[in-house]
């Protein structure tokens, strides 16, 4: 299913599905009646006739059908108070109302962006409806021996106003370009593990880069590189598994550089499935354990999407690649293992693993001097039991922190600031070692690992750590999310942070 544009009634007049928004408002009586801003004023003038409609007053996730005079469906779909109607709130109701289109079975339909227009600009409205639709109609079937259809293969967008073409096609393509972005680091969060190891997800990479990124340089460093490196945290966790390590560096310059331009660096855990090591996660635990590289998904759509709308910074995207798997090579609670930048670190639970992953990581890119670092995990449970499944946790320093938790707000997505406190680095701070790879206590699991990464990040570098794993997946909350899987959350933020 696709979405494409029309600035002529052409499509609009022959679909079989005509589709239309209505704001509620309260009239000098104290009635509620449904307001109307068609773009087709006779069927405006139609659903006024029909006796029956004084019962829908355009509420909040109301709808009302009817046969328009040529003998077309109209489905109305209701949107509250235009007044209080945000830009989320237009997504989530365009999503719902996908939803129940999908459901019915006819070829052609048309929306009508005028009607949904609550944003005061055609533009943004068309954007955000071109968002909703295409992050909705999402579907990962590639293991169903019957796929997901829907009746119609396209949905026309009318955009009643020929002056703002130029305007909206730009601001669409850039748009298409971040959804799409999200919908595969979806593919990639939902494919199933024993495909989608270490040495398959870095080749997926290498040849998107390969097929839709222009001016991007690939470098991907191996169990023998990573040695030579001196990763000894990564190799720690990948020491069990049968598949070799990858450490993936995208590196993106843009046409025009010049002693001002900024250096963005992304940082994503990659961890393919992560069964604890010899800390063994219980087996119901295990389930989902898939997603576990939604750190180095997310920040390689966000890197994805900046690269296609030609963002204006160089740009690097490091992403760890391994699982945690047991054998007798696996790395045992109690050892003590070597990063990268010469700090031991007594390794005193193996299932704390994508924070010996992504230290050396952040290591090696600090040592390429960017101005900020954005770095991506699921990294602990303890994020959900602070924040629930709905906010991502934001830690680091000032600035990376603030750039992060405005510019998500400015994206609709919910970040919030968590401390990293003197005592939560004493507490990481190892009797026989530099370092221990988890705290002392059970408590500040989210705030107590971002104290072991800030290890690896060098002095002076700007930096602020992501902790995803409440919303990584399962944003059953967000209509335009899926219900189970891969979500997507914090591509549109890292994005609008990489292309400014």
């Amino acid at each position: 299913m696709s979405v494409h544009v029309d600035f002529t009634t052409e499509h609009f007049e022959k679909a079989g599905l005509k589709v239309f928004g209505a704001f509620e408002k309260m009239d000098k009586d104290g009635n509620k009646k449904a307001v109307l801003s068609w773009s087709d004023k006779d069927l405006a003038t139609a659903f006024g006739f029909i006796k029956d409609n004084g019962d829908f007053t355009g509420g909040a996730g109301t709808t009302f059908t009817f046969t328009g005079t040529d003998c077309t469906t109209v489905l109305v779909i209701g949107l509250g108070n235009k007044t209080k109607l945000k830009a989320e709130g237009l997504r989530k109701a365009v999503a719902k109302a996908y939803r129940a289109i999908a459901a019915k079975k006819f070829k052609t339909v048309t929306l009508d962006v005028a009607s949904f227009n609550c944003l005061g600009n055609i533009t943004n409205a068309t954007v955000v409806i071109n968002e909703a639709i295409n992050l909705t109609a999402y579907n990962f079937d590639k293991y169903k021996s019957v796929k997901v259809k829907t009746s119609f293969k396209h949905i026309c967008l009318f955009v009643n106003d020929k002056k703002a073409k130029k305007g909206v096609e730009k601001a669409l393509a850039a748009n298409d370009n971040i959804t799409a972005s999200m919908n595969y680091a979806r593919d990639l969060m939902n494919d199933a593990p024993n495909v989608l190891h270490s040495e398959e997800y870095s080749k997926r990479v290498q040849k998107d880069v390969k097929d839709n990124l222009k001016g991007v340089k690939v470098k991907v460093l191996g169990k023998a590189e990573l040695k030579k490196e001196k990763m000894g945290m990564f190799l720690s966790v990948n020491a069990g598994s049968a598949h070799a390590p990858q450490l993936v560096h995208l590196t993106y310059t843009p046409k025009k550089v010049t002693k001002n331009t900024k250096h963005i660096a992304l940082v994503g855990k990659g961890l393919t499935y992560d069964t604890g090591g010899y800390s063994l996660k219980p087996g119901a635990s295990m389930v989902t354990m898939k997603y576990d590289m939604g750190g180095s998904s997310t920040v390689y759509g966000a890197f994805r999407a900046a690269v296609m709308n030609g963002s204006p910074n160089i740009i690097t995207c490091v992403l760890g690649m391994t699982d945690n798997a047991v054998n007798e090579h696996a790395t045992v609670p109690d050892a003590i293992v070597t990063a990268r930048n010469g700090k031991t670190v007594e390794i005193l639970n193996t299932d704390a693993e994508g924070r010996l992953v992504l230290g050396d990581c952040l290591s090696y890119v600090s040592d390429l001097n960017p101005d900020i670092i954005y770095n991506a995990a699921t990294l602990t449970g303890a994020v959900l039991v602070a924040l629930g499944n709905q906010v991502c946790a934001v830690l680091g320093t000032d600035k990376a922190c603030k750039s992060v938790v405005d510019t998500a707000k400015s994206e609709d997505e919910y970040a919030w600031r968590l401390p990293i406190i003197p005592e939560w680095r004493e507490e990481m701070k190892s009797p026989i070692a530099d370092l221990q790879n988890i705290g002392k206590t059970r408590y500040a699991g989210t705030a107590t690992a971002a104290a072991f990464l800030e290890n690896f990040i060098t002095e002076g570098i700007e930096w602020a750590h992501l902790d995803i794993a409440g919303i990584a997946s399962d944003q059953s909350h967000l209509p335009y999310c899926p219900s189970k899987g891969g979500s997507g959350m914090m591509i549109r933020t890292l994005h609008n942070l990489l292309t400014k």
